[in-house]
């Protein structure tokens, strides 16, 4: 039986020569390495700052506290994520106010974003009984946009509605390193945006994350808290502020040096397995490619989620799969109907159609950027003939 990893990280000499480096130096935290991580983060983007952190999570949770989101604040978002971009907003107490999905990207819809944004009452979950203020006191504060996969959500739409209302906008771009909405940078579109390096991503640190923003005064409160809240000119036990131990080590930023000067290569290499996925399975029935708007002028690919025709048992086709050493995951489960989401906030199946379809007919494949051509064959061979004995 052919075993094929769900995921595999590209790693080199040059990467492991980099880890190595550090190990043969005194620092292993905080030193020259995370340094130069976050200016080559600044090269990329044209940001004039980046904040390294140890996980894409943890860049999300700061630029919550960095947006002034608090107990009871309301926040529009997507049911149609990792748990991650909800959690931040629940770590400070704050609602999230879900949204339904394109039934295409995944992407938040922008007239819906306008309509909880002028009717934000209309959006409430069904329980906030646990945050004790009256409706009138729950203020909408920002939106948090996905970018769902490698694909950029429509931010010029989704910036003006909160240019119209005074929200910020926080860009989770955990998915979408390098990708481009209009001839621009994913992660410059908003107030703040966030890139993780999971191993799973476009490129890896191992674990860890970096914030990308233009606000210098968010910056500087962002570098704080992940240092455990030690502003400018604190010594070692004082803390101005509240903070959290979500730095990035030396060796992990190394690793991310790299990773990001090969990162045009990483992303062609993940392109063309795209493309070889694309081709193999636009030919058999049953089966939906990825969907790339017009306005995504280059997509990064993340994970490769292959959708399925209503009726087709897709958990028996995962597990005929399975068996034959072919790992796949359905993606992603939605956020709202997990049990603490269900427990906390009241959500029921059909609350948000287009996202509980797509989590029921979508199916990740095995993808990487180190994936060979054979392999794609075999995994789009196996798709056929399961969904034709099934």
């Amino acid at each position: 039986m052919t075993q094929i990893p769900m995921s595999s990280p590209d790693l080199t000499d040059a990467e492991r020569q980099a880890v190595l480096d550090v190990l043969n130096t005194p620092n292993l935290s905080m030193g020259q390495r995370i340094l130069d991580f976050e200016r080559a983060f600044c090269d990329l983007t044209g940001a004039r700052h980046a904040i390294g952190v140890n996980s894409g999570t943890a860049g999300l949770h700061l630029c919550v506290r960095a947006a002034g989101i608090g107990p009871g604040d309301l926040v529009i978002t997507t049911p149609f994520s990792f748990v991650a971009s909800t959690n931040v907003l629940l770590f400070e107490n704050a609602i999230p106010l879900y949204v339904d999905v394109d039934p295409k990207t995944g992407n938040l819809v922008p007239e819906l974003v306008a309509d909880a944004a002028n009717n934000p009452e209309k959006y409430l979950p069904r329980t906030i009984a646990n945050y004790q203020l009256p409706i009138t006191d729950h203020k909408l504060k920002a939106i948090l946009p996905v970018d769902v996969f490698g694909q950029p959500a429509d931010m010029d739409a989704i910036n003006a509605i909160a240019g119209e209302h005074g929200l910020k906008v926080i860009e989770d771009s955990c998915e979408a390193l390098g990708a481009e909405y209009k001839g621009r940078q994913a992660g410059m579109l908003g107030d703040y945006g966030v890139f993780a390096f999971y191993p799973n991503k476009q490129m890896t640190t191992g674990e860890g994350g970096v914030i990308v923003t233009d606000d210098d005064q968010a910056a500087d409160f962002m570098r704080a808290l992940r240092n455990q809240g030690r502003a400018p000119g604190d010594t070692w036990l004082q803390h101005t502020y509240l903070g959290y131990n979500y730095r990035l080590d030396e060796m992990s930023a190394a690793l991310g040096v790299a990773q990001v000067r090969r990162l045009d290569e990483l992303m062609a290499k993940r392109q063309q397995v795209a493309d070889w996925y694309a081709e193999r399975l636009a030919e058999i029935p049953g089966v939906e490619v990825p969907f790339v708007e017009a306005a995504t002028s280059r997509m990064s690919w993340f994970v490769y989620v292959a959708r399925f025709a209503p009726g087709v048992d897709r958990d028996r086709l995962a597990g005929k799969l399975g068996g034959r050493g072919i790992p796949v995951r359905p993606y992603f489960a939605p956020i709202h109907l997990q049990p603490y989401m269900v427990e906390r906030f009241g959500y029921r199946p059909g609350d948000f159609p287009v996202t509980e379809d797509l989590g029921r007919r979508g199916l990740a494949l095995p993808f990487s950027g180190v994936m060979t051509e054979g392999q794609v064959e075999i995994v789009c061979q196996a798709i056929r003939e399961g969904l034709e004995n099934l």
